[in-house]
């Protein structure tokens, strides 16, 4: 069949390859001149199948409450009247607890293993280049407290199969020893080696291009302007706008998936589709290295600043933070400047003097979150529409498996993991998708 596919990220880009690969035809829309230019731009670099907890967790209300008064916070939530963020941060409250903590982590993970296996086939099949590095995720903690909190996530990652090792801080210098400078200030760590990191941006765009090359009709620079239904409310096709000529036109296909991370909801808001995703502001800066032999090859997360830290070559990318305050990407507010320097501040604290700080490249992309962090992955109840949303801050790490996951139900095929995909009868958890 004819698939038109509207978003040009990880997401959507996965979804095209694979469906080219079944044999179908792909048309794919993106308002951008080339694949992977908004939220897959600049992000973590990490592919964390291994630490993929879920935000909503029992301690994360007080959490929340704590910060919400820092402009430097790791999760930052400014209220707005806005009743769709009101709805998520409700739904996000019903996830707090330590059933549905458990339930969405085996979610993820299962996503996640999934997704990495199909991210393994890709690159073997491919031979994309990207940066990657088979090193690890090390997580470090900045206090005992902390480093008790991670001893009890490992645990619980174990019960799920994931070979999350426990460190004392030797263990955590012995990984990664650039943290030597930042060692007495280190209490431990939590470890695996089976994950990995790269660079998001490159691997999508090579991507894209091996699916022009199998036949991806790629419109790029074109406005998605809303979707257009025939009989029976079915999707039929996709009104566009080309954004050099202005000329509106409309594109038609058999089917229709949606893969616009967090501005998916409001377009299908109109069509009665109500999807429960809310955009996370994140940040990232990227250093130029100084001292390439002193700089960190394992990927790290910083518990006490939720941040992750990659190298890419000659780079250093350094990524975290939320902020729930709406579709706002703009990098001149006060707490935009806040939140960039905070990130240049702990690079410089953790390797002083390994990177040069004073040329940072500062990014910000919208995360598109869903309360309970599951991506919304298959069928809507109007024919022909198809979504691959939702993915928060794991989209390169689930990147891969959903769109393999989702041109396996396309085409008419159960995909091999344990997941709640949309439009199949399992029980759907609360807060997460609501079709009026």
């Amino acid at each position: 069949m004819h698939v038109i596919v509207l978003g040009a990220g990880i997401i959507g880009v996965s979804t095209a390859w694979h469906l080219i690969e079944r044999g179908h035809t792909v048309t794919m829309v993106d308002r951008q001149p080339d694949a992977a230019l908004e939220t897959s731009f600049a992000n973590g670099a990490q592919i964390s199948v291994s630490f993929c907890e879920p935000w909503a967790s029992a301690d994360a209300p007080l959490k929340v409450a704590k910060w919400l008064l820092r402009d430097d916070s790791p999760l930052l939530f400014r209220p707005r009247l806005d009743p769709h963020q009101w709805r998520w941060g409700l739904s996000f409250l019903t996830q707090c607890n330590d059933a549905a903590f458990e339930r969405n982590v085996a979610q993820l993970v299962a996503l996640g293993r999934y997704s990495h296996q199909a991210l393994k086939q890709v690159v073997a099949s491919t031979g994309i280049e990207y940066q990657r590095l088979e090193r690890g995720i090390l997580h470090f903690f900045s206090s005992q407290a902390d480093l008790d909190a991670g001893a009890a996530a490992a645990a619980l990652m174990r019960r799920h199969g994931v070979d999350r090792q426990v460190l004392d801080r030797a263990g955590v210098l012995a990984v990664e020893p650039a943290l030597a400078a930042h060692g007495e200030r280190i209490f431990g760590g939590t470890y695996t080696r089976s994950d990995e990191s790269g660079d998001a941006r490159v691997f999508t765009q090579e991507l894209a291009r091996r699916a022009v090359a199998k036949g991806l009709q790629a419109h790029w620079r074109h406005e998605v302007l809303g979707l257009e239904q025939g009989p029976g409310g079915a999707v039929q096709g996709v009104r566009v706008r080309d954004m050099d000529s202005a000329e509106a036109r409309t594109l038609r296909g058999d089917a229709v998936v949606v893969a616009m991370g967090s501005y998916s909801a409001p377009l299908l808001r109109p069509l009665g589709i109500h999807l429960n995703i809310y955009p996370a502001k994140g940040y990232s800066a990227t250093f130029a290295l100084r001292d390439p032999s002193r700089a960190s090859v394992v990927s790290l997360l910083d518990d006490s600043r939720k941040i992750a830290i990659s190298r890419l070559g000659d780079r250093l990318r350094v990524a975290g933070t939320a902020e729930l305050a709406g579709y706002d990407t703009r990098l001149d507010t006060p707490t935009a400047r806040t939140r960039c320097a905070a990130l240049s501040r702990r690079v410089e604290e953790l390797f002083p003097g390994v990177v040069d700080t004073n040329e940072p490249s500062y990014w910000t992309g919208l995360r598109p979150s869903t309360p309970d962090n599951i991506p919304l992955i298959g069928r809507t109840r109007l024919p022909g529409l198809w979504v691959n949303a939702g993915h928060g801050t794991l989209g390169w790490t689930h990147g891969a498996g959903s769109g393999l996951a989702l041109a396996e139900l396309m085409s008419g095929r159960q995909p091999e993991l344990a997941f709640r995909f949309l439009g199949q009868p399992a029980t759907q958890p609360r807060g997460r998708m609501a079709m009026a």
